[in-house]
Order: structure tokens, then sequence, then C-alpha cells
């Protein structure tokens, strides 16, 4: 069994927006840096940037966050919105579409069940 210590914003970078996600509204940023992939490739963590503006997102997996700094409101289709703030950990789950304001730029580690 090994312990991998996670450093925040190295690794593979992606700069852009995310596949599965669009700008509805504002000019939002994103930067996502990949730092940790499991051996047998179902889990992948990171950290992740991004500036205010709406975005419309559809997952495809499962997400945990922890939200260092940041606000935002993530409204499922046809659901209630939840409104997220530093501090808040939370995990949006591989079936989501809806959308995500975000309010305050967003600093998160995040981690993601890929398989």
């Amino acid at each position: 069994m090994a312990v991998v210590v996670h450093q925040p914003e190295i690794g593979k970078i992606l700069d852009g927006i995310s596949a599965g996600w669009v700008a509805t509204e504002g000019s939002p940023t994103m930067t996502t840096w990949f730092e940790y992939q499991s051996p047998d490739e179902s889990i992948v963590t990171g950290t992740w940037r991004a500036t205010p503006g709406k975005l419309h997102a559809t997952y495809k997996y499962h997400e945990f966050v922890y939200l260092i700094e940041g606000l935002i409101e993530i409204t499922p289709e046809n659901g209630e919105t939840v409104t997220v703030r530093s501090g808040d950990a939370f995990t949006v789950e591989s079936d989501f579409v809806g959308t995500w304001n975000i309010l305050e730029p967003v600093y998160k580690r995040f981690l993601l069940k890929i398989k």
C-alpha cells in the first residue's frame, strides 16, 4: 500500500473549457491540473481554477470536490439550486446535467471516479 502526496497545480495542465462544459453567460475561464491517476486508471485527482460566469455541465464521472475558495450556485436541470462556498465538500454524481453559476473565483481540489 502506498501513500501519494498530491502537490497542487503540478501535473498535466488543461487550459480552456473542459469537455462537457459550455459557457452560457460571461466569459469564464478554467485551468485544470491532473495531478494523480491510480494504477488501474479508475481515479484521477487534481486542482481546478475557474473565473466567474455561468456554465452548462454534463457529467460522465462521479466527482468529489473540496472547495478551497469561491462561491458557486449549482442547479441540476429540473432541480433545486445548491450553493457551495469556501470550505464546503460535496459530490456531483455522474448523471448530473445542469448549470454552475460561478459567482466568485473558484479554487477546488477534486477526485474523479472514471471507471
